[in-house]
């Protein structure tokens, strides 16, 4: 398999692993709290990641550990909680096509900070996606009166935290392994992770005696193990072998697995979020198109 297809072959399966994520988030959180389930993933992520990654640590050059950590807290550990506790009050389907601003907030970092030049066209596309993901939020809360969209901010600002992490990962870890990125970034935020699990009440009769525990803690185990283990691995590679923005561009196609999974589990989602699902997609469409242009 060459570059090319093996790139593509990442993509789609980043985008399956991922599009059905945010189902399971949202069947843990039945019988955990978000700092529960945050830090439980974490934690079982670490010791899954720590076994068939450990010796590829020593690879890691001590001026590359300061990118490793930062992009351990920013591109896993935040995002965690962040996610599970915008998924207590909007659809997982919703929170899908939300994360689907990653490409764009991929390009602005990439434009302010490491100074790619933009144009037009890139910048009518990133003010598309914003558009869009306004009005989504807008009708969703119409759609569904019930629940708090400003949870929406919580997935604004991971999305926010991933777009830093692709480009800090492109700029200064390009020649680490994947594999080793991922476990220095889990070396950097386990212990975090198990004292907010301690102390968020995991560890207590009252959270085992839920008859949905252990399913609960069944779909967290399943999300860590693939959804955050093995993609960031696949993750971290993509984005070596291709660019920031394509890899980041795995945000186009989760939020179809995402959404199927949602309707199955009867979450609801009308013409007009369609409508506006299609500015944000569009949007990142001509930035992303625009920006690898300019890198030819």
């Amino acid at each position: 398999m060459n570059q090319e297809q093996k790139k593509w072959a990442y993509l789609f399966t980043l985008a399956i692993v991922w599009g059905s994520s945010f189902i399971l988030i949202k069947k843990g959180l039945v019988g955990l709290t978000p700092l529960q389930l945050g830090s439980l993933r974490t934690v079982i992520s670490s010791l899954f990641i720590f076994m068939i990654g450990y010796k590829s640590l020593k690879t890691i050059l001590n001026p590359q550990w300061k990118w490793v950590i930062l992009s351990g807290f920013i591109g896993t550990f935040l995002p965690a909680f962040l996610f599970a506790f915008a998924e207590t009050e909007v659809d997982s389907g919703i929170v899908s096509i939300l994360n689907a601003l990653v490409p764009l907030n991929a390009t602005l970092i990439g434009l302010a900070i490491f100074k790619i030049a933009s144009t037009k066209t890139q910048i009518f596309g990133v003010i598309l996606g914003f558009i869009g993901a306004s009005m989504l939020i807008f009708n969703s809360m119409e759609l569904n009166p019930d629940q708090n969209y400003l949870y929406a901010g919580f997935v604004v600002l991971a999305t926010v935290m991933y777009g830093f992490n692709v480009n800090i990962i492109k700029h200064y870890l390009q020649e680490v392994k994947p594999i080793a990125i991922a476990t220095g970034n889990f070396i950097a935020i386990v212990i975090p992770a198990l004292i907010v699990l301690i102390f968020s009440g995991f560890f207590t009769a009252q959270t085992f005696e839920q008859q949905s525990i252990y399913s609960s803690i069944g779909f967290v185990a399943i999300l860590a193990v693939f959804g955050t283990v093995m993609a960031k691995i696949i993750f971290n590679n993509l984005i070596q072998i291709s660019s920031p923005v394509f890899a980041s561009s795995v945000t186009y196609l989760m939020p179809l697995v995402a959404l199927l999974w949602g309707l199955f589990d009867g979450e609801l989602f009308g013409l007009d979020q369609g409508l506006a699902s299609l500015l944000i997609l569009g949007g990142i469409y001509l930035a992303n198109k625009k920006a690898k242009k300019n890198r030819s």
